[in-house]
């Protein structure tokens, strides 16, 4: 039997280590904000595994991606690195997403079917949306680094790329609404 985790923790996990780094970026610069930012991601895995006993996968994976190139900016004093970060971690989603259309394999459904029971048909385009977006947003984020200032790319980061992954979701209910399934077909989730 799995506990339901407190409304809480996923957000305090999700964006807490995020507003962190801008809070210390605003304050003491983006060397500073790339350790607070590991440091606070670190943090909110230990406290999902305190309280939820359990660490998610997402946070999982975008730890491990914080730590290699938030250390590799810090041991090197090269900014490049965490400027990178959302790069990898964007393409690391959508190699993730396009190999699991690949090989017949839905990982969205496995994250989100029981929150959202929607047929197969509805899953793989679904997928394949959001493995296209992440891989759009992979580029975005080498096209901003690389041509805007340190401020707008820390802004692009904490802010844009959430909206536009807040917009780009709502964008998907249509279909998900299209491939809902009905409530009487929906299997009981018994954890």
């Amino acid at each position: 039997m799995t506990q339901q985790s407190p409304g809480w923790l996923k957000p305090t996990v999700d964006y807490g280590p995020l507003g962190v780094f801008f809070l210390a970026y605003l304050t003491s610069g983006l060397l500073i904000a790339t350790a607070a930012l590991m440091v606070a991601t670190a943090i909110g895995l230990v406290l999902s595994v305190a309280v939820a006993r359990r660490v998610p996968m997402m946070p999982l994976i975008t730890a491990i991606v914080v730590g290699i190139f938030g250390g590799l900016t810090l041991w090197l004093n090269d900014d490049t690195f965490i400027k990178m970060k959302p790069t990898i971690i964007q393409a690391l989603f959508a190699a993730i997403l396009f190999g699991g259309l690949a090989f017949g394999w839905l990982p969205l459904k496995l994250m989100l079917g029981s929150a959202w029971p929607m047929d197969r048909d509805g899953w793989r385009r679904l997928t394949l949306r959001f493995a296209t977006f992440f891989l759009a947003m992979a580029v975005l984020n080498e096209a901003v680094w690389r041509t805007q200032s340190t401020d707008v790319w820390v802004t692009f980061k904490v802010f844009g790329i959430m909206i536009l992954t807040f917009l780009f979701a709502l964008t998907q209910m249509p279909l998900m609404n299209r491939h809902r399934l009905p409530d009487e077909v929906v299997p009981e989730n018994r954890g």
